[in-house]
Formats: C-alpha cells, structure tokens, sequence
C-alpha cells in the first residue's frame, strides 16, 4: 500500500512539474495591449535640438544604448552611436540592450514613431512583448517624447543585430508570472516648461533623468520598488569590472545624518555634477548628466531638498564582492 501511495504522489507531482513547466514556456511570449500615442516625429530644427540634447543628455540613452567598450566616450559626454549590444546580467538572465539607430533590418528603421512611443510610454514592444523596466519615461512630455523620436530618426543607421534575451529558469517563471509593462501614473504632460522650479526638477528627476530608478532600492529579479524614494541602497554590479565589485547607490534625501548631499550648496551639487566620473566603477550616466544645463541642475537639486528625509545609512559605495 505505501509503495502504491508513494507510486501515486510521484505520478501527480511529475504531472504537476509537467503542467507548470508548459504553462511557463507557453507564456513565455504573453501579449499585452496599450494604446499608440498620437506621437510623430518632425524635422523642426528646434525639435531636434531638443531631442539631442536630451538622449545625449539627461535622458542618457547613450550611457545603455552606445556600442560596448565605449564607456570612455560616453563619460567623456561625447556624442557616440547607439546601436546597442550591452548585456545586463541580471539574477533573472541576460537582458540586451536593442539597437535603437534607424538601420532598416536590425535597428528601429522598420518601426513606426507610434509604434516607438508606446514602447517608452507604456513598456509593450512591437511585437507585443512587456519590456524589462529599463527605461521609465512613462511620465515624460508629449513634446519631450517627440523631440527624442524625432532626433534618433535622424542619427546614423548601424547594422547590428542585438541578441535575444536569454532568460534563465528564475526569469522565465518571473516573466510567465510577474512581470508585466509598466505605464504612466496619469495622463502625461502635453509639454513641461523648463525652469528652475521645484515642479520642473521633479519632472527631470522622476521622469526624464531617472535619478529615482538608480536611487532607490528595488528588487533585482522584477524591478519592484522596495525601497523609499531617493534613499539609496539600490546594488548594482560595477560597469568595468561586474565579477569582482558592486556598487550601492548613496541616500540623497536631505536627512541630516544619512543624507549624502545634505548640506551641499546649489554650487557644490552643481559642481560635483559638471565633473563628471570619478569612480571607476560607478554605474551612474554621469557624462550624459554632465551636459545638463545649469538651469536643469539647479531644479534638480531644488527638488532634491524637498523630498522627505529618510535615515538610511549607506557606509560606502563600492564593495569587493565577497563570493
């Protein structure tokens, strides 16, 4: 009778494991809806000012997006080509960076400017696939958005075909499951004033430049949110050296004791933000941040002294990995 039982719950279990692992392969390609946005590109000069200035700027598309093993260039703030290939290894597999030039048959050539908008609006490719949260402007302007098609219409095409995701058995479960697009929080702005305001550097903080995304914990394997906003402690692996050293971000909430730049002065964060890298494996766009204007600097920096104190003590930030 035992041998019979122990026959029987094998037999389920493997039944089970079976159906598990089928539900998980045939979700492996789940499609998700979201709306086209009424975006197209212009070839208005002050549109694609606009449009340079933010991808080799504060939005950073080419701190992700450059061809690797021209991190160098990038720190420098130089204006590199962005046809992708940049592999983040990640607890749920390897996520690469697409080819976002105009080339026809590897990059985003073929793709419409709505088809491009919703991919940043609303986190759904072309083929109807979720996006890993990589790129959080969910929230950023109508004009913003038009003004980054726009300019990444016009930069140089590059044939290079990009690897597919490669997903191990954590980020197939996880992709099957969890994760899903990620969208805006409201109807996004139609255009956002740049001044100097408190309102215009949270827009450059939590919708344009990211600085929440990298500065706040979050949950490796799904992209969650697990921390308070802006108080650090997010790891990450070093951009010149990812097997041996990990960086943390630090707290920038304007807390007294824990806060890394409580006390600094308009002039010391605008400083510290024109010298661009000086940690080596720091995995911040400080050379895309370099070329912020003073303008978007001093919001930014505003809106940082506004955002609640949070004690959350982060001793330094890059560690030797211990195994």
């Amino acid at each position: 009778m035992f041998k019979k039982i122990l026959k029987w719950t094998g037999l389920i279990l493997l039944f089970i494991i079976v159906g598990l692992t089928a539900i998980v392969l045939l979700n492996q390609n789940k499609k998700f809806e979201a709306p086209n946005p009424a975006i197209k590109a212009s070839t208005d000069s002050a549109v694609l000012a606009r449009g340079k200035y933010l991808v080799y700027g504060p939005a950073h598309c080419a701190d992700c997006h450059a061809k690797p093993g021209t991190e160098e260039l990038v720190n420098s703030g130089a204006e590199v080509d962005l046809p992708g290939g940049r592999d983040f290894a990640l607890p749920i597999g390897h996520i690469y960076v697409k080819n976002i030039t105009p080339d026809k048959e590897t990059g985003i050539g073929n793709l419409s400017d709505e088809t491009v908008a919703r991919s940043l609006r609303y986190g759904v490719g072309h083929d109807g696939r979720a996006l890993f949260d990589f790129m959080p402007f969910y929230n950023i302007s109508d004009d913003d958005l038009t003004a980054i098609i726009s300019y990444i219409r016009t930069i140089k095409p590059i044939r290079n075909e990009v690897p597919k995701n490669k997903m191990n058995p954590l980020g197939m479960v996880l992709k099957a499951f969890v994760i899903k697009p990620v969208g805006p929080t409201g109807t996004p702005p139609k255009a956002v004033q740049p001044d100097t305001t408190v309102e215009y550097g949270r827009y450059m903080a939590m919708s344009v430049a990211n600085c929440v995304g990298c500065h706040t914990n979050r949950d490796l394997k799904t992209g969650a949110f697990i921390g308070e906003p802006f108080a650090g402690g997010f790891k990450m692996e070093s951009v010149t050296d990812p097997l041996t050293y990990e960086c943390i971000s630090p707290n920038l909430t304007p807390d007294k004791e824990t806060g890394r730049i409580y006390g600094w002065s308009e002039e010391m964060f605008r400083k510290r933000i024109r010298q661009g890298k000086l940690v080596q494996h720091s995995p911040m766009a400080w050379g895309p941040f370099s070329r912020m204007s003073d303008l978007e600097i001093k919001a930014i920096y505003k809106f940082l002294q506004t955002v609640k104190p949070v004690h959350n003590k982060i001793d330094q930030t890059v560690y030797k990995k211990t195994s």
